[in-house]
């Protein structure tokens, strides 16, 4: 087959754009049915049509299963770890309106570990020496701030891993105060998902 001939939709049939595939191992997916694919499957193309549909099936019966979600504990910040206590279950959604958006619903029992991983930006800060250049400080000066991203590992058919930025503007080095904030909201993300966990020892 050229890389011009029509190409159809193995899950609903519809003929697909030139700019709408989606590649799978053995065939190709509209855009309007990748949508419908959990946005932590990060294997879509080496994925097989057969096991697109098997994922489909668990993404609709998943529905169910945000309906009778009742949020008892709500971690995070633009990125929200919405917690069922008594269900044992949780999402991590970006959506306000989470209940319409169908988030994977999952359990605790699945969390195999966690990982931390703050970035530093580290940008050098200038100044203009008498004939208007910019030159270095001596010694040189930096501009450093973080970010920090949170990974919940998963025991799941179809994703391993669920990784998010916990801060919404980054973290500059001279408010310690701020960097120590976040560092709790991993530390409280991870209580909340394995409360038998020694947090001593970090992510």
């Amino acid at each position: 087959m050229g890389v011009f001939d029509k190409k159809f939709c193995g899950i609903c049939g519809e003929k697909i754009g030139i700019l709408g595939n989606r590649k799978l191992e053995d065939d190709n997916l509209c855009k309007k049915c990748a949508a419908l694919l959990s946005p932590f499957m990060t294997e879509r193309r080496k994925t097989t049509l057969a096991e697109i549909k098997q994922h489909l099936a668990y993404r609709e019966a998943n529905k169910a299963e945000v309906a009778k979600f009742n949020v008892s504990k709500e971690l995070g910040e633009d990125t929200l770890v919405l917690i069922d206590e008594t269900a044992g279950k949780f999402i991590v959604t970006s959506s306000k309106k989470w209940q319409f958006e169908n988030p994977d619903v999952i359990e605790i029992s699945q969390v195999s570990g966690f990982d931390l991983d703050i970035k530093e930006t580290k940008d050098e800060i200038k100044m203009k020496d008498s004939e208007g250049k910019m030159i270095s400080f001596d010694p040189p000066r930096y501009d450093i701030e973080y970010d920090f991203y949170f990974t919940i590992k998963v025991k799941s058919t179809w994703f391993s891993e669920i990784k998010f930025k916990l801060n919404r503007n980054r973290i500059e080095a001279q408010n310690p105060a701020r960097y120590m904030e976040y560092d709790k909201k991993a530390t409280a993300i991870k209580e909340a998902l394995n409360p038998n966990s020694d947090t001593s020892k970090g992510c």
